[in-house]
């Protein structure tokens, strides 16, 4: 078989090829119009090659574009750069109020999750558990249930809520309790509103109401937690205080006292009096707020 031919040969092709210039004539073929047909040939040539360069070069943009979003998944830090630069920014000129919940874990999470979207992780976890406070306070092994959570992230966060909660213990030390009440109900929030069974603490204070100790005596179910008067005033005695407040928590959320609460709490008083302690009050603290025993005449 014959390979046809390639468009672009000039006359001195065709003459290779046996054809003389009157044979060219005899067929009706002028010189100059078979030179001037070169002359397009080339130029079919020309745009040939611009052709397939132009074609080369979409496909090379094509694969460029389909890889950009696996390049980015790769390296999410490029694509998140600007927004975290962004975020820290607003927080470094408004602080916290320039921030929404959401957005103050999110900043805390850049530290924490370095390569990732962080805004997803930080908004599941307020979907899960309702507020900034709660996810703080949230059990390690139920802040792992989110997606994106590890083990390591579950410990920071965590971290972070004992520093909160000890400068906020730190705020009541070597003062008059009585005198920063708020802060005494902080306190307490801070330490047990989002603990997933009841705990039974005392706040042990000095002949000048400052705190000397603060403990937990007994950690119970979700519903009730059993309390021994006499191990309360031991205890009081054995630090030398002469007054301490109780606080227990309700994990439903509900602050209300219960029968046994106000029977539980009339009963330490009595224990204690004789000996010179003075019970200030018996809190109630839940998800949704407080109860003060004293603050309802109940005791």
């Amino acid at each position: 078989m014959t390979a046809p031919r390639r468009p672009g040969l000039n006359v001195k092709g065709l003459n290779d090829g046996g054809m003389d210039d009157e044979c060219l004539e005899g067929k009706g073929l002028d010189l100059e119009g078979i030179q001037s047909s070169g002359d397009s040939g080339d130029q079919s040539q020309e745009d040939e090659r611009n052709y397939f360069a132009e074609s080369r070069q979409g496909k090379t943009r094509g694969r460029a574009l389909q890889t950009a979003p696996r390049d980015a998944a790769i390296n999410p830090d490029e694509h998140f750069h600007g927004h975290r630069d962004r975020l820290r920014q607003r927080f470094r000129e408004g602080g916290d109020r320039a921030l929404a919940d959401y957005e103050l874990l999110e900043l805390l999470l850049f530290r924490l999750i370095p390569r990732r979207d962080t805004k997803p992780i930080a908004k599941a976890l307020l979907a899960r558990f309702g507020s900034l406070s709660e996810v703080l306070g949230a059990p390690a092994k139920l802040l792992t249930e989110v997606k994106g959570v590890g083990d390591s992230v579950a410990t920071d966060l965590k971290l972070v809520a004992s520093i909160a909660h000890r400068m906020l213990k730190g705020e009541l030390s070597g003062r008059q309790v009585l005198a920063s009440w708020s802060s005494v109900i902080e306190y307490c929030r801070a330490a047990m509103a989002f603990e997933p069974r009841e705990q039974f603490r005392v706040l042990f204070l000095d002949k000048k109401n400052a705190l000397i100790a603060d403990e937990v005596q007994q950690t119970g179910t979700v519903d009730h937690t059993p309390v021994y008067p006499r191990e309360v005033v031991k205890r009081a005695l054995e630090l030398s205080a002469t007054a301490i407040i109780l606080v227990h928590n309700h994990p439903s959320g509900d602050p209300t006292p219960s029968r046994a609460d106000i029977e539980m709490t009339k009963l330490i008083i009595d224990t204690a009096r004789p000996l010179g302690i003075t019970v200030h009050d018996h809190i109630i603290i839940g998800k949704d707020g407080h109860a003060s025993l004293k603050g309802l005449k109940l005791v």
